[in-house]
């Protein structure tokens, strides 16, 4: 398993998902160390979709941590696994020495082509459209659920 998580997201939760995120996260603390960093989302109003799109890759991809292996949402491109799968992607990705990975979710217009070329691999929670603020919390607690399967607890059925 890995031993350090980071999700780089574009802009904050609020309500009922920031409710959630929080208590997977204290959940997922206890398995390994978890950080969310928001950066703020563009104005889709006052910028082209692309101008968007390239402005929130700039900022997500600074606070990638140097080393990382990024991991980015993708509807589209990445690939579905199931909940044993990404356990397993996950612990060999601990196994080969990549114990530190970044999950990167982007904002309302998804990632940009740039910052999904730039990552190490594409994962998706099927082809259904979910609102980013409840695509982190799927996320949070799909590591969770990864977590316990990976040491053999129960949650996962």
């Amino acid at each position: 398993m890995i031993r350090r998580a980071t999700i780089v997201a574009v802009g904050s939760l609020k309500g009922w998902a920031a409710d959630g995120a929080h208590d997977y996260l204290k959940r997922l603390r206890r398995s390994f160390a978890v950080e969310v960093v928001e950066v703020a989302e563009e104005d889709l109003n006052r910028r082209t979709a692309a101008e968007v799109l390239n402005l929130e890759a700039r900022k997500l991809l600074k606070q990638v941590p140097s080393g990382a292996y990024k991991i980015a949402l993708d509807r589209e491109r990445g690939e579905a696994l199931s909940s044993e799968k990404l356990a397993q992607r996950l612990d060999s990705l601990g196994l080969s020495g990549r114990s530190h990975v970044v999950f990167v979710l982007g904002g309302s217009l998804g990632l940009s082509p740039k910052l999904l070329r730039e990552a190490d691999a594409l994962i998706s929670f099927g082809q259904i459209t979910l609102p980013h603020a409840l695509a982190r919390v799927v996320l949070l607690e799909q590591l969770y659920r990864a977590s316990k399967i990976s040491r053999g607890e129960k949650y996962h059925y």
